[in-house]
């Protein structure tokens, strides 16, 4: 946990992830992949002003009617279509999203997986933000701080690192939710691909910060990450 108090100390409490609703977050999670977050308000805002920002609506319109919308979000016809049929899938099968996010955390995570165009970052960042689930987000910046921080392997794959979280952290979701969005914070300002280590709250911890280097894969010790990752 030492991390994370390192990170929060800096930038506090951090009411992530932006959205009124459980569709907002849902469609939200759908238009960031691929972009940033705030393309994705461009879209959001879209959608909104044309009410159209809910899994309902999205499974009624024509895939050209929501590419005009989330356009600012890039990659649009693929995400116009994906929108359109995942809620399209949504309402058929379960009824509506809240009878999606109102199955059991490990069926919830499979029948997301299995729906074309989620992987499983996506799936996480549903359950964590729109289903209230604890299920811990992997994403790029958490991949590439742990490796500079301490060592962990570049190319870990993703289960493996959310198992080395959920295996070592209490199982709550405000701390879930606030350590992914510290993460995110931290890699925005200080450990970005060139990272800028001057000021950085993780330096105390950082290996790159302290020595210039990164431990490589074949360095990184399996057995001393769970412990990593409670610190």
């Amino acid at each position: 946990m030492r991390l994370y108090n390192l990170m929060k100390s800096r930038f506090g409490f951090l009411n992530w992830w932006p959205g009124d609703t459980e569709d907002e977050i849902f469609i939200g999670a759908i238009l960031t992949q691929q972009t940033t977050w705030s393309n994705v308000e461009k879209a959001i805002s879209n959608l909104k002003g044309s009410q159209a920002l809910s899994v309902s609506t999205l499974s009624s319109m024509e895939a050209a009617e929501i590419e005009k919308l989330v356009k600012p979000s890039g990659y649009y016809r693929q995400k116009a279509n994906r929108l359109r049929s995942l809620s399209s899938t949504i309402i058929s099968e379960h009824g509506s999203l809240d009878g999606l996010l109102g199955l059991s955390p490990k069926a919830l995570r499979e029948t997301l997986l299995k729906m074309k165009g989620i992987g499983p970052e996506t799936a996480d960042s549903i359950m964590l933000y729109a289903a209230g689930k604890p299920s811990f987000v992997i994403d790029a910046y958490t991949k590439r701080i742990m490796h500079r921080v301490f060592g962990t392997p570049p190319g870990i794959d993703y289960g493996s690192l959310k198992a080395v979280f959920e295996s070592s952290l209490p199982r709550k979701l405000a701390l879930y939710k606030d350590f992914h969005a510290q993460f995110v914070e931290l890699g925005k300002r200080y450990c970005k691909t060139k990272p800028a280590c001057g000021g950085c709250p993780a330096a105390p911890l950082c290996q790159y910060a302290n020595h210039g280097f990164s431990v490589s894969s074949s360095a990184a010790k399996p057995q001393n990450a769970k412990k990593r990752a409670s610190q």
